[in-house]
């Protein structure tokens, strides 16, 4: 079996699971409304043109098809299997499956890991065949496969049973079977057709990860949906969204579990580890990845998503029968980060010379008089595209256009208007029957009936275009020859430091001082007011045994506060092993902000970005990234911050040198991804970002290498 990403297999040996050319159902019954029943009736309406095999030893026809007694006795080695039976008798099933050279599985039954310890062995088996029986396998306690493009409905949900399922642009991977049913279901209320399902259940073998690579490269698919409550393996799910990224295919992405109880019921029901949420936004927000809080969401932007438009401007223009509802619209255009600037003064010249009484400016409110003349409609729309350059247009029509005797001819209108500007995006809001909204849709504009969500939409579409025409990424910063590794213990600061600045991170000025003339003389050598602080691998929180004195200046004095600290340590912390003090500049006036590196379970190495202070502590105004990324990625992480307006400049302040934290955001990420397997978290705190020009500079520094290690 071919592998790739330390060892697991590559996403093409899924082809035979997702897109058989012969199957074979073990436990398969004649009764098409059972689980080992239902798979065979799908697919026998859907018109797989394969070889289909039901066995059962019972039976010698199921529903039309000659049945075989055992795996064994079947003509040929089918492409995939689908497995009906009892948990118990699951991994002899799966066994004889792969001996007789099945590539692929669909393991319904329930009863492994999501039952507990037992479940999970006889799980881990199963995991031991699939590797060593070279077979892919989907689940256990999975909902199955269903392929629209040729007819394999390897699933027993009812939700194919009132209609087959039909080619079409989206996929949708879940972990989920009843939610990835679920969206399926509702896609396709909404005329929107999933032509691949994948629900990965237990995840034995094949998990989210594997089913998303796959869709990536599926030619068929341009827009993937996924459903997650944990993910065990984050290296894989990084890579597929990466692949995604540069493929240009839209992700939309449900992750449950924020909360604490939401993270407990995903353990329970998966078994499946729910990790840090906050990571979870900064991987999406690395690669482009929509995530959504609500299955409404979720549907609207797989919609709109669906039509494969991505402009990659912000500009948009509302068109509106009702001023009020213009202002709802361009206010949520505000909160979704769209841009609403007024149309250019000749095109509002013409467009009041077309409709005296409109207002012009952008929302332009036409008003329902427009719908007396639909020629002035379709005029309107073709100045707002040709001369305001919007990338999208949100119309509100509502019930007006359901009328049938409107919607018709209104359509022409519409696209005759888009026809010289197809790649710019309309989107409706509008109140209709399902068929005339079908009619809307089948042409090309998606409906809402909400104008909010209408620009939610819009907002969506215009997010994957910027990401999607981001630069290539370029090279990351190297990792500077020599550097040291982290050493297997806990270190002081002085040597936290040191190593730090091997890295290419920028420190204040400092000496290690081992007595007190030496401590004058260090301060001598940096000159000006300095900061004095204990120096000891044992004492992680230097505040608190008041191991820290700042604003010293003068021989004198910093004789003095050597003696002080020595003497407030040794009260405070008897046992700490002191190397010296370490004397420091004080650092120039600068924006505080904190950098961070934690060792995520799932994940590895994140790097965290903050303002410092308060703002940190209580506002909790942080960004997270996966490390490794290079500057324009560590730019954006900065840009996300509630709080980057600071660095601009406040209150007469110059602006900040935020190329500089972006370089520095970049180099630490080199250094949490090569010394991944030897620390638990770092801490540079804070970190003062000077005026354009001049730098950051960081003043303090924790590393606490591997558990285990110290």
């Amino acid at each position: 079996m071919p592998e790739h990403l330390h060892g697991r297999p590559d996403v093409e040996t899924l082809r035979a699971l997702v897109s058989p050319r012969s199957i074979a159902v073990i436990g398969a019954s004649d009764d098409p409304t059972r689980i080992g029943g239902r798979p065979l009736g799908y697919m026998l309406r859907s018109g797989f043109q394969g070889p289909i095999w039901p066995v059962n030893p019972k039976r010698e026809v199921i529903q039309g098809l000659p049945a075989f007694a055992s795996v064994e006795a079947l003509p040929e080695a089918p492409d995939a299997v689908i497995v009906a039976v009892p948990a118990a008798a699951v991994p002899e099933t799966l066994e004889a499956c792969a001996a007789k050279g099945a590539k692929a599985a669909v393991v319904f039954s329930s009863g492994f890991a999501e039952i507990g310890e037992d479940g999970r062995i006889a799980q881990d088996r199963i995991r031991a065949i699939a590797r060593a029986g070279g077979i892919r396998v989907l689940g256990p306690n999975c909902l199955g496969v269903f392929n629209a493009h040729n007819g394999w409905i390897a699933t027993f949900s009812t939700s194919v049973e009132r209609e087959t399922p039909r080619p079409g642009p989206v996929a949708v991977a879940s972990q989920s079977g009843a939610y990835g049913s679920h969206a399926f279901a509702l896609l396709r209320a909404r005329g929107v057709d999933t032509g691949i399902l994948i629900t990965t259940g237990n995840e034995a073998d094949v998990d989210l990860a594997d089913a998303i690579g796959y869709l990536v490269r599926d030619e068929t698919t341009r827009v993937i949906v996924a459903y997650a409550e944990g993910i065990r393996d984050g290296e894989a799910l990084r890579s597929a969204l990466a692949e995604a990224a540069a493929a240009q295919k839209p992700v939309i992405f449900m992750k449950v579990g924020r909360s604490q109880v939401g993270a407990a019921a995903a353990a329970s029901h998966t078994a499946a580890l729910a990790g840090s949420d906050r990571v979870y936004d900064g991987l999406f927000a690395q690669y482009g990845v929509m995530r959504v809080d609500s299955t409404d969401q979720l549907l609207d932007a797989a919609q709109a998503a669906s039509r494969g438009l991505f402009p990659d401007g912000d500009r948009l223009g509302i068109v509106t029968i009702s001023g009020g509802v213009g202002v709802q619209m361009a206010d949520a255009a505000e909160d979704q980060g769209l841009a609403v600037p007024e149309m250019p003064a000749d095109a509002q010249e013409e467009l009041k010379a077309l409709l005296p009484f409109a207002a012009v400016r952008n929302p332009v409110d036409i008003t329902a008089q427009a719908f007396n003349d639909l020629s002035l409609v379709g005029k309107n729309l073709t100045l707002m595209l040709e001369k305001g350059g919007y990338d999208v247009v949100v119309a509100f029509f509502t019930v007006v256009a359901g009328a049938r005797t409107i919607a018709v001819p209104l359509i022409e209108i519409l696209t005759e208007a888009k026809a010289s500007f197809p790649d710019r995006v309309m989107i409706l809001s509008l109140v209709a029957s399902p068929e005339i909204v079908r009619k809307y849709e089948d042409a090309g504009y998606p409906v809402y009936e909400d104008p909010t969500r209408a620009v939610a939409a819009a907002a969506a579409l215009t997010r994957f275009g910027r990401i999607f025409a981001r630069p290539a990424e370029p090279a990351l910063p190297p990792a500077p020859a020599g550097a040291p590794p982290v050493p297997p213990r806990m270190l002081a600061e002085h040597e936290a430091t040191d190593l730090l600045e091997a890295w290419g991170v920028p420190f204040v000025a400092r000496r290690l001082a081992r007595d007190a003339d030496d401590a004058a003389a260090a301060a001598a050598a940096i000159g000006g007011r300095v900061v004095l602080k204990i120096a000891s691998a044992d004492i992680q929180h230097k505040t608190e045994v008041g191991g820290v004195i700042v604003g010293v200046e003068g021989a004198d004095a910093v004789r003095a506060a050597h003696a002080t600290l020595v003497d407030r340590v040794a009260s405070a912390a008897p046992e700490a092993r002191i190397d010296g003090v370490i004397v420091a500049a004080m650092a120039p006036v600068g924006v505080e902000a904190v950098i961070g590196v934690q060792r995520d379970p799932t994940f590895g190495p994140v790097v965290m970005v903050g303002l410092g202070g308060v703002l940190v502590e209580v506002l909790e105004d942080v960004a997270f990234r996966l490390a490794p990324f290079g500057i324009a990625e560590a730019r954006r992480m900065i840009a996300s911050l509630k709080g980057a307006k600071v660095f601009a400049g406040v209150r007469g302040a110059p602006p900040a040198d935020i190329e500089a934290l972006a370089e520095l955001l970049a180099k630490v990420s080199v250094f949490a991804a090569a010394e991944a397997d030897r620390i638990d978290s770092v801490d540079l705190n804070p970190v003062r970002v000077l005026p354009v020009g001049q730098g950051v500079v960081a003043l303090d520094a924790l590393i606490v290498p591997a558990s285990g290690a110290h």
